[in-house]
């Protein structure tokens, strides 16, 4: 069994933005693996399925990014699965805008969505997709939640369907398997 969360922020007026690329990629597996992400529990969207075998739940939290471990402390919790069978796919602003990189584990790097995740799951100790955002040229909080303009929003929606990819290499291979495929570049 998989726990595929995709850190964003719930609400029309976040849509699009640099701090929902978690989000974009869950609607690209939910696509691929014909996963309905509508059901609303453990302050999520979810949805759930199966995938060559494994049961798979994609996770959207609701909590906004800031608080998004309570989101993935409530469903570890209620499923008991190992910490690494669960995937975080989250924004990266220390890599270039596209670009997509796969940890087995490791720090926050300053993302608030994963210091709340580390803190409540007590633990850096499972894998994650981290897609690159760029770096703003001064107001972070505004650079996040601003939309990407038109060359970016290309290699962007490249990177949700390299990460969803990335995703379920990983499943179907393990991390190291993905690492290797698809951190070069």
């Amino acid at each position: 069994m998989y726990i595929i969360a995709g850190l964003g922020n719930p609400g029309k007026e976040y849509e699009g933005t640099r701090h929902n690329v978690g989000f974009m990629v869950i609607d690209e597996l939910a696509k691929k693996l014909n996963i309905d992400v509508g059901k609303l529990k453990f302050k999520s969207l979810i949805g759930e399925g199966n995938y060559k075998g494994e049961k798979i739940v994609l996770q959207k939290p609701q909590t906004f990014m800031n608080l998004s471990g309570e989101a993935l402390y409530d469903i570890v919790n209620f499923y008991k699965i190992p910490l690494k069978n669960v995937i975080v796919i989250y924004d990266d602003k220390d890599l270039d805008v596209g670009k997509i990189r796969i940890r087995r584990k490791g720090s926050s790097g300053g993302h608030n969505g994963m210091n709340s995740i580390i803190y409540l799951l007590n633990s850096e100790d499972f894998p994650r997709v981290r897609i690159g955002i760029g770096k703003p040229e001064n107001d972070l909080v505004s650079y996040v939640m601003g939309k990407f303009n038109e060359y970016e929003k290309k290699l962007i929606d490249e990177a949700i369907i390299k990460a969803a990819d990335a995703v379920i290499d990983i499943i179907e291979n393990g991390i190291e398997h993905a690492m290797s495929k698809f951190n070069g570049g």
